[in-house]
């Protein structure tokens, strides 16, 4: 079951949810989901080393890459919403645009501190 409460980032009275079609990140979804299969991939090959007792090294060599590629997901998804959600925001001004800028900021907040 979908659950379908509204967060304070839906009922801004700008943004992504209220206004727009969809995410900032839509003409790029496909390439998204593409490179968040191939991180499951990962995922399920760093499982397979640990199962067999692979080299400390090499898993974390691998790790490491995995980690790379999800970063440049969550920078990727950051400039969309930068430059869609927040600019879109900003154009219109008010609370909204307080909220949308505050909202980047925490979630800049969150990539740095991970």
């Amino acid at each position: 079951m979908t659950d379908h409460t509204t967060t304070p980032t839906e009922t801004s009275d700008t943004g992504c949810r209220d206004h727009d079609p969809g995410p900032g990140y839509m003409h790029r979804k496909d390439e998204y989901l593409k490179r968040l299969r191939r991180i499951e991939g990962q995922a399920r090959g760093l499982q397979r080393m640990v199962e067999e007792d692979q080299y400390c090294i090499d898993i974390l060599t691998q790790v490491s890459a995995m980690t790379k590629a999800l970063q440049a997901v969550s920078l990727g998804l950051l400039e969309e919403h930068l430059g869609h959600c927040v600019l879109n925001a900003a154009r219109a001004g008010g609370e909204g645009a307080d909220l949308k800028l505050k909202e980047a900021s925490d979630a800049i907040a969150r990539l740095v501190r991970s």
